[in-house]
């Protein structure tokens, strides 16, 4: 905090305005453990710039310390994975590695520090979502589709999906999609919701003995619903942490950690459909 900002929080915290500056230094509500766990989940808003820094942040100072973990991300297609490898052992910056293997649909800008920190300390990079073409064969044909017998198995994906999973995930997609989605489309996109968070939590596990981080949307981090759950589904258990940058206020209880965000301004993404904000 510069000496200027400093004083100028004094002023507000004289006058009774101290929460006012809170926002400068958003604080994780739940202590950090000592030590790095086997998987670390950090979740993000897709667009807000500042939790991208101090998620970045976060994750360097773990590096830099001694850390040397694999990183997933949500941002390149599984798919992708061997473009990804060859990217990594050809490209000397990030801007390479994002044309050689990534989506148009990102944007990259808030993802080249990660990336520089994998090429800079050799970290291993994960592509770990379905591509939309994936994505589209679970919405018609379900969660399996996209997944081998012996996984299908060992996930119980020929049985009904969890309830409260189904209840969460419901709920999550109706309300992201502003209450306009038609209703014969909702279980589609929760198959394809979920079929993420199992390809995540698989091509973590496939990374052990070396630890992992993920950088995915809060959602995908959520503990109850999310990756952390479908990574304890299967033996054995690997040590786990989520960690949530969110706006407002995410529900601790979805998350061992949460660093609450100021809310970024953005257009109102209901305004131009006609439904509920």
């Amino acid at each position: 905090m510069t000496a200027s900002l400093l004083h100028r929080c004094v002023l507000l915290a004289l006058a009774g305005g101290l929460s006012a500056c809170s926002v400068l230094r958003p604080a994780l509500e739940a202590p950090e453990p000592a030590g790095n766990p086997q998987v670390l989940l950090l979740g993000e808003v897709h667009d807000n710039v500042q939790g991208h820094r101090l998620r970045f942040e976060a994750l360097r100072k773990r590096v830099e310390a001694g850390w040397r973990p694999a990183i997933a991300m949500e941002q390149f297609d599984r798919e992708q994975q061997g473009l990804l490898s060859k990217a990594q052992q050809l490209c000397l910056d990030a801007d390479c590695i994002v044309r050689a293997a990534g989506s148009a649909r990102w944007d990259w800008q808030q993802y080249r520090p990660v990336i520089e920190l994998a090429l800079a300390h050799k970290l291993p990079l994960i592509a770990v979502n379905l591509s939309r073409a994936d994505a589209s064969r679970v919405v018609r044909d379900g969660v399996a589709s996209s997944f081998d017998p012996a996984t299908v198995k060992a996930y119980k994906l020929d049985a009904p999906l969890p309830a409260d999973i189904r209840k969460v995930q419901q709920k999550e997609i109706v309300d992201s999609h502003c209450n306009m989605l038609p209703e014969n489309m909702v279980d589609g996109m929760v198959a394809a919701q979920v079929a993420r968070d199992i390809w995540m939590a698989k091509l973590i596990r496939a990374q052990q003995p070396r630890d992992v981080v993920l950088i995915a949307g809060n959602g995908h981090v959520r503990k109850d619903v999310g990756v952390a759950r479908w990574l304890n589904a299967v033996e054995p258990a690997l040590s786990t942490r989520s960690i949530a940058y969110g706006e407002g206020t995410p529900a601790a209880t979805q998350f061992d950690g949460v660093v609450k965000l100021p809310t970024q301004s953005r257009p109102d993404p209901c305004a131009s459909m006609g439904g509920k904000s």
